[in-house]
């Protein structure tokens, strides 16, 4: 037994919502400074790393408990607010607590490993070295840099690509060293940023009067300058010795915004997203928990990043799903920050111009302050929109006579332009032309997706891949075809059609590697070309030669089940769009549809997004869908439906028996996608006017439902306020 007689309660990374009860270790004691560090402790035959939740007397019983067998922190890694928020945020989500921890630290930490040392290293050029370099190329280059100053990795990042092979030719003939040195507290002494107009004067001085905690929604066009407002509120946190916590969507944003962050703010800006390799991550999280890193710009999960000196938090593109994880612990990054915020007792300014509805309706409701930069910045004009009619034209790949012709003429001006079609791959189907077959993925029962010029076919749901066939395997005919068009067609007949240009294929197959889309984008720069892309495309890129946006192939997202395809269209729409004309160059968007009197395309063609949203507040008001309710969404699945059914049919009684007013279940139904890499899925949709009532009937009925045999045997999940139903 321990000398003070108590025992640790450990948050285990299980799926079971409890804490599982540990002798200290021997020669340890048990007290409450111990609450937020991580433990490890035997688990059956295994060994996991937890987190200490609680501290507790121990009885007589505790003497047959096993001992944990070590304490790895001290101080604890996961204290104060950041503990509380996370609680919250296990409760929220009713998901264990345990894993809702082990989410939050990076995976180094969840796996044991000590808290990182975050010094710097600093490149520094040996005494006369640069005389010694006699010939061009990269380690003369670099020798010159260093020559000035000495220089941080990250700071030789921005100014130098490639350098990391010329610094190692340097290390080895002795003429630079590399060397740790401790953070500096230097206060901000970045370039001053360009002059803000009055509505972002305006917007920058509503936020800097915020004292405490406030929502603000910056609500501005593409090319307003929002970037320039977040910067001027990240300076004046920096000026007050705080930290700021900026949220982006897309690791591909982050490059361009660290390098802009960093001339503008004079510190270093750290990055934290998937795309670092366990180590930096732990690094990045280590140095914002001991204070040190005072502007951290990460993707989803960095809104997990401990914040002692909590000044600002921003979330750009708040209306990007890619904010809401998927799997797992389904929390929401906007939604989390916004709790974290409140908190920690500082502003949150969510930064769109197509601000979610939910954004908008607080907005509206005065629950956030509402900030408006309704024109673009310095000389840029809106772009002028062409709705090209398609119905009967023979199109070259998904594209219009017209639009080549247009294609043409931007290029030869020495313009760039973007083709917009939101489907990788080659074609979204091989069919047979002589009997219909068409390549099925066998585990999702869904069309697989043409890849590599035809040669390949991957499900798109489940990753599955296999060669395409050489004949029809039903027929044996030859005459086998891709149908539709995806980026990798485009990108084809764009290279055929115009060989003395780039031709660009931006989209998650060819930005794999890392800093993939910063490179071609650099290599691209101001001269003319073709950029052919998805939505990685829509957010936040900055490409000052761009004149002319066309999108093709929208027409699938006009006519969906899914109550939130209008909205993701319309911002889509609408984001796209808004990467044209953003310097002095006037822009044009080209949108090629067979339905050009749709409402939504003439809504948004009249009265922008504002004009969209105003009728879609309206409409999800009559029928009951969100803001204006709250859901939560119970799946199952399994590799027969009969159990499926049974649980969701259990489920859908043990709300029923809750017997909380106000809350209904719908279903169970097949959900929209019934078949997914081999398992058969089904779901219940339970919703609510008032959020209390919804988590009233959470809480009583799914404990019941962790404890039904049909639980047990099945894989289901809760998604509390669901971006997606499929």
């Amino acid at each position: 037994m321990s000398s003070d007689n108590t025992l640790f309660r450990v948050a285990l990374p299980v799926p079971l919502a409890r804490l599982f009860d540990y002798r200290a270790p021997e020669g340890a004691r048990a007290d409450a400074t111990q609450i937020g560090g991580r433990v490890r402790v035997p688990f059956g035959s295994r060994e996991l790393i937890g987190v200490v939740a609680e501290v507790g007397p121990a009885d007589e019983a505790a003497r047959d408990l096993k001992a944990a067998l070590a304490l790895l922190d001290d101080p604890p890694l996961l204290q104060g607010e950041l503990l509380d928020s996370l609680r919250w945020l296990a409760r929220y989500v009713h998901a264990p607590l345990g894993e809702v921890l082990a989410t939050a630290l990076p995976a180094a930490l969840r796996q044991g490993a000590p808290l990182p040392e975050t010094d710097a290293i600093v490149w520094h050029l040996v005494s006369g070295a640069l005389e010694q370099i006699k010939r061009d190329g990269a380690p003369r280059r670099l020798a010159a840099l260093l020559d000035t100053q000495p220089l941080t990795e990250d700071a030789l990042d921005d100014a130098m690509p490639g350098w990391r092979a010329a610094a190692r030719t340097l290390a080895t003939r002795g003429l630079a060293r590399s060397v740790r040195e401790a953070p500096s507290h230097i206060p901000a002494g970045g370039r001053a940023g360009h002059a803000l107009n009055d509505a972002q004067r305006a917007a920058a001085d509503t936020i800097a009067a915020i004292d405490g905690f406030g929502a603000v929604l910056l609500d501005g066009v593409t090319g307003s300058g929002k970037t320039e407002v977040y910067l001027d509120a990240i300076a004046a946190c920096l000026a007050r010795d705080r930290q700021a916590l900026v949220l982006v969507p897309e690791i591909g944003l982050t490059p361009q915004t660290l390098a802009r962050f960093r001339a503008r703010l004079g510190v270093e800006v750290h990055a934290l997203h998937s795309g670092l390799n366990d180590t930096a991550r732990a690094r990045v999280w280590a140095a914002a928990w001991r204070g040190d890193a005072r502007v951290i710009v990460g993707t989803r999960s960095a809104i997990f990043t401990p914040l002692p000196r909590a000044g600002l938090i921003v979330v750009d593109e708040e209306h990007d799903g890619s904010y809401k994880q998927q799997d797992g612990i389904r929390y929401h990054a906007r939604d989390f920050a916004l709790v974290r915020g409140k908190a920690l007792g500082v502003p949150v300014v969510l930064g769109s111009a197509t601000p979610s509805l939910e954004s908008l309706h607080n907005a509206l409701t005065e629950r956030y302050v509402h900030v408006r930069l309704p024109q673009r910045a310095g000389d840029a004009r809106p772009p002028t929109v062409r709705v090209l009619d398609v119905r009967k034209r023979a199109l070259d790949a998904g594209l219009s006579p017209e639009l080549i012709a247009k294609l043409r003429a931007t290029v030869e001006a020495g313009g760039q332009a973007l083709v917009f079609r939101n489907r990788r791959g080659y074609a979204p189907v091989l069919l047979c032309h002589d009997c219909g077959w068409s390549a099925q993925c066998t585990r999702c029962e869904t069309p697989m997706t043409v890849h590599g010029g035809g040669r390949r076919l991957q499900c798109h749901h489940c990753g599955a891949r296999r060669p395409a066939p050489q004949a029809c395997p039903d027929c044996g005919g030859l005459a086998l075809q891709p149908q539709g068009v995806g980026t990798e067609r485009l990108e084809e007949r764009l290279l055929e059609l115009f060989p003395e240009v780039p031709v660009l294929r931006v989209d998650r197959g060819s930005t794999r590697r890392r800093d993939a889309l910063e490179t071609m984008l650099g290599e691209l720069g101001d001269r003319a070309g073709i950029l052919v892309g998805t939505q990685m495309l829509a957010k936040g890129h900055d490409l000052p030669n761009l004149t002319l946006v066309a999108v093709v192939g929208i027409d699938e997202g006009l006519f969906s089940a899914d109550f939130r395809a209008s909205e993701k269209l319309a911002q889509l729409l609408i984001q796209v769009a808004g990467r044209a004309g953003r310097a002095r160059k006037a822009g044009e968007v080209w949108l090629q549809t067979h339905h050009p009197t749709h409402p939504l395309l003439q809504t948004l063609i009249a009265g922008g997004y504002p004009a969209f949203a105003e009728a879609e507040l309206a409409e999800r008001e009559v029928a009951g869908f969100p803001p204006f309710a709250h859901l939560a969404l119970l799946r199952a699945e399994a590799k027969h439906i009969d159990p499926v059914m049974r649980f969701l049919e259990s489920a859908k009684r043990a709300f029923a028996d809750a017997g909380v007013a106000g809350v209904e279940v719908h279903g169970p139904l097949p959900a929209p996608m019934p078949r997914r890499a081999g398992f058969q899925r089904a779901q219940v949709l339970v919703s609510s006017p008032q959020r209390r009532a919804l988590h009233a009937a959470l809480e009583r009925a799914v404990p019941l439902l962790r404890e039904t045999p049909e639980g047990k045997r099945l894989r289901w999940s809760l998604d509390v306020d669901p971006v997606d139903l499929y």
